[in-house]
């Protein structure tokens, strides 16, 4: 099984946000290595289209696409555009696999790269808990992380996602 990966965002009227996925994508490439296929795509306003990059990620081997909404929040976006779009692109390679994940969401890498950028050392954390300030699990949507219940009950995180 050969997995891709297409990594997706908006687009945008302005060359720079788009070439910054292109960047994104090599950087990605590079830390995945050789064996997983790391290509991207605009939802709209720019190419490639999510049509195209899928189609890429095919054309390269690929039987395995799982899409990656390159956005910080479960918006409307991430949770419906893109997942539809996806399956708009999958069905003219019905013997390819395919998944959307969600987007960025709340993880520690995020915070960490924020305090880096404001010249503030990261504390080390226990990142798995719920971090909104009602501490209800999910409330961040479908990129939760958080760890419900108390020791030694523990719900790991991965229960905590749909």
């Amino acid at each position: 099984m050969q997995k891709a990966i297409l990594i997706i965002d908006h687009g945008s009227k302005r060359g720079e946000a788009n070439e910054m996925l292109d960047c994104v994508s090599n950087l990605v490439q590079a830390m995945a290595g050789g064996g997983v296929i790391v290509r991207y795509a605009h939802m709209e306003l720019a190419s490639p289209s999510i049509e195209e990059g899928f189609a890429e990620c095919v054309k390269r081997g690929a039987t395995e696409v799982v899409a990656f909404p390159y956005m910080l929040s479960p918006g409307k976006h991430s949770t419906g555009d893109i997942p539809r779009l996806v399956a708009a692109a999958a069905a003219a390679h019905p013997d390819v696999r395919y998944s959307v994940t969600p987007a960025f969401g709340v993880h520690e890498k995020l915070a960490e790269l924020i305090l880096l950028r404001a010249g503030v050392v990261p504390n080390a954390i226990d990142a798995d808990q719920c971090w909104h300030s009602s501490e209800v699990p999910r409330t961040c949507g479908d990129a939760c992380r958080c760890v419900t219940g108390s020791a030694p009950n523990v719900t790991p995180a991965s229960a905590c996602l749909r």
